[in-house]
């Protein structure tokens, strides 16, 4: 990898640096990147990685990335995109009350599921077991390898070329045997050090956003209701907060005053319990952030007891409910499919994911090969998965047009 260039550089173009606290990552006192470049005019280092991620390819195809429900299925569920604008939301609200770099934290989020496979967790679990002789798969790792490698759009460097805060905060969790590979952005697996304060919020915004707006999904799909969830006490309290207030609410109308509030109660805890850890710390500098054994930025034990029974109800009732489990089924061998289906015949790929499988087998061999097509089958979406599959599968599809001049 090559060596970071860090920079030390006086921001004369805004006076958003100002507002930092001593601890907060600040972006004209940067690690770097990994290729120089010159600073940016009129915008800050993170808001350039914002602006990056934005217009790169892979952001684009999240609008048909599934979150739990396959895309196909209907228009009004999550995606990756709208789950990645909701954690940019919440994290920027978190990240402006404790004087926080603010865009720093909504690049985190908007990048944090770039590398994620179509379908879900279903595709990751799916497309982790065919890679399991070859390295595996995680998408935290692929979301680095998306903005540092496969991105393919200037002139000067492969990757988006973000900066180190940046790429730190996409890659949240890591085995140690992974981090050893990754260079200066996984030597905190190494060392046990901490990331930055934006990088644990956007963490903790993420979970925030898919719990809540997974409970929505999932009502709105028929497979939990509200009287399953009045069991649940993070919900049932505030479903008797709203009923006070406005006895009588329609569901919809009803679903919705509960959850924004239930992400409401979330983030003050989240807040109040950081800013009290952080000032027993005594912080002085991004330096005393990283050199702490173990996450400043956390909920209370109260909020982590009814945040744990949240999970679990969801994951019983809501990610093993048969319909769902039928769904992600499908969905897992149609990436079994294809992912057996190009390792036995390179030349059913298309010709640019055929030539990314040629370069990476002249420098890696056959683990390359493999590393390849799980790139290319990481990077669909739902839809091009499964009309993937239907070209490939099913006969109905022979077509010679395109043989002939």
């Amino acid at each position: 990898m090559t060596k970071v260039n860090k920079k030390n550089i006086t921001d004369t173009h805004s006076s958003y640096n100002g507002h930092l606290v001593s601890y907060a990552c600040n972006d004209t006192e940067s690690i770097g990147r990994r290729f120089s470049e010159t600073h940016p005019t009129y915008r800050n280092e993170c808001q350039r990685d914002r602006d990056r991620i934005i217009h790169c390819a892979a952001f684009r195809r999240l609008e048909y990335k599934t979150q739990v429900f396959v895309n196909h299925e209907g228009d009004l569920f999550r995606t990756r995109l709208t789950h990645s604008l909701e954690v940019a939301q919440i994290a920027r609200s978190i990240s402006r009350e404790l004087g926080l770099h603010e865009d720093l934290t909504e690049a985190i989020a908007l990048a944090h599921d770039l590398g994620h496979t179509p379908f879900g967790h279903a595709g990751q679990t799916a497309l982790n077991s065919c890679m399991k002789a070859f390295g595996g798969f995680e998408h935290n790792i692929q979301s680095l390898r998306v903005v540092d490698k496969l991105e393919q759009k200037y002139a000067d460097f492969d990757g988006l070329n973000l900066s180190f805060e940046t790429r730190e905060g996409i890659l949240k969790h890591c085995a140690i045997a992974n981090a050893k590979k990754l260079g200066d952005v996984g030597q905190r697996f190494v060392n046990k050090t901490q990331a930055s304060l934006e990088a644990q919020l956007t963490d903790y915004s993420d979970e925030i956003a898919y719990n809540n707006h997974d409970i929505d999904d999932g009502i709105r799909y028929g497979l939990i209701s509200i009287d399953d969830l009045l069991k649940i006490q993070l919900f049932s309290e505030q479903y008797d907060t709203v009923n006070k207030q406005y006895p009588g609410l329609d569901d919809k109308k009803l679903v919705h005053e509960i959850i924004r509030r239930m992400i409401n109660v979330m983030v003050v805890d989240l807040i109040d319990t950081s800013r009290e850890n952080i000032a027993n710390a005594n912080l002085k500098s991004i330096d005393d952030v990283r050199n702490q054994k173990q996450r400043l930025m956390a909920f209370s034990g109260n909020m982590n007891k009814k945040k744990l029974e949240l999970k679990q109800f969801l994951r019983k009732e809501l990610y093993q409910h048969y319909r769902v489990h039928r769904m992600t089924k499908k969905a897992a061998d149609v990436i079994d499919a294809l992912f057996n289906a190009f390792i036995e015949d390179l030349k059913i790929l298309p010709t640019e994911a055929a030539e990314h499988c040629q370069q990476l087998k002249d420098k890696h061999g056959d683990i390359g090969i493999a590393r390849g097509i799980a790139d290319y089958i990481a990077g669909m979406t739902d839809r091009y998965a499964i009309v993937e599959f239907e070209r490939i599968f099913n006969p109905r599809q022979l077509s010679f047009v395109n043989l002939h001049p």
